[in-house]
């Protein structure tokens, strides 16, 4: 049977190619998301999924002095990673590894501690058991840290036939949106007493959310970053 890393790698085996010229258009809300992260100097932040590395491409652009890791199930997509990153101011700032969302830590990546934030950007609509996904990624975010999360929303305030059109066109890609996943998040949030901002793209396209992992005392703990009220559609 084929592995989770098998089916990516044969999916994109030549969507790669095309990979960020085609998905500009639908995938929405990433470049706010990467504009609100509240990184610093010298703070590690993992992308799960990071695919051709474009987001962690821009995110080295506007902190240079930040940590990037990214990793990804399919070796043919960190391939293209690599061959984008060849030669450029980044290539020493970003470093790749090939992986499953619910097995990475940040000792494969020679780190000693855990994250400063981790990022899914349109991802957990192709992770089975995304739950899981989410919970592994709290668990090796360090006290205080952040997990930030943009993907499809429920288009409920969209025309049905959109919403229909859309979801024909993800399934085809082996995309598949829960709605359930911001109701996940508060719950964790609720359950760990953690903070959590969270709203949606309009008509409810996307979902946009920043999750701060709790415990560390309010006085050294990082205010969650404002969300835009306008985020790019």
């Amino acid at each position: 049977m084929m592995d989770a890393a098998q089916k990516m790698d044969q999916q994109y085996r030549y969507q790669r190619y095309v990979y960020d010229l085609s998905r500009k258009y639908y995938l929405l809300g990433r470049d706010t998301l990467l504009t609100e992260i509240p990184l610093q100097a010298h703070e590690t932040l993992l992308e799960i999924g990071c695919g051709t590395g474009r987001n962690l491409t821009k995110l080295a652009y506007r902190h240079p002095h930040a940590k990037l890791y990214g990793m990804d199930a399919s070796a043919m997509m960190l391939a293209t990673a690599q061959e984008n990153l060849r030669n450029t101011l980044y290539s020493q700032q970003i470093s790749l590894r090939q992986g499953l969302a619910g097995q990475v830590d940040h000792t494969a990546f020679g780190l000693d501690k855990p994250f400063d934030h981790i990022v899914f950007s349109y991802v957990l609509s192709m992770i089975p058991g995304w739950q899981d996904a989410l919970e592994h990624a709290l668990s090796i975010l360090k006290p205080g840290g952040c997990l930030h999360v943009v993907d499809f929303s429920d288009q409920q305030t969209m025309p049905a036939w959109f919403r229909k059109l859309l979801l024909q066109w993800l399934d085809w890609f082996n995309v598949h949106p829960d709605p359930a996943v911001p109701v996940y998040l508060e719950q964790l949030a609720a359950r760990q007493h953690d903070q959590l901002r969270i709203r949606h793209l309009r008509g409810r396209y996307a979902v946009l959310a920043h999750y701060q992992k709790g415990g560390i005392s309010n006085d050294h703990q990082p205010e969650l970053p404002q969300i835009s009220q306008y985020l790019d559609f």
